[in-house]
């Protein structure tokens, strides 16, 4: 079991841990080092104990409240991914009939002499108009 060298709140601490476990067992000494700083920048004369405990809470705290907000997204999570279930499993919608109008071919046929008229009177006024 090898021995870790850790610092917390600017004390040193010799610490066996499993093998191949040194880095976790770093990682959560500088965070119990982080909220001890904390404190011993507040607090002047703070006992190694009451500040290991201070700490210790601190960190505690802020897992539960962690732990909380891990919940909530669970919840969450398991009530979208029911919900996504559920629409999956539902029945296609029914297909929406959409009609479409359709011009009569009289009604076309009715414009293009329309058209028509309208050009051959614009010529007469234009052949009236240049004389």
């Amino acid at each position: 079991m090898p021995d870790v060298k850790i610092t917390i709140g600017g004390r040193d601490f010799e610490v066996a841990c499993q093998e191949g476990e040194e880095h976790f067992l770093k990682s959560a000494a500088a965070m119990l080092d982080a909220e001890a700083s904390v404190l011993t920048s507040q607090i002047a004369h703070l006992t190694e104990p009451r500040m290991l405990l201070m700490s210790g809470l601190m960190l505690a705290d802020k897992t539960a409240g962690l732990d909380d907000k891990l919940k909530v997204a669970e919840k969450q999570l398991a009530d979208l991914t029911a919900e996504i279930e559920a629409l999956k499993a539902a029945p296609a919608p029914e297909p929406e009939k959409v009609e479409v109008p359709v011009i009569p071919d009289v009604v076309t046929d009715t414009l293009a002499e329309l058209a028509a008229r309208a050009e051959a009177v614009a010529a007469q006024v234009e052949e009236k108009a240049a004389r």
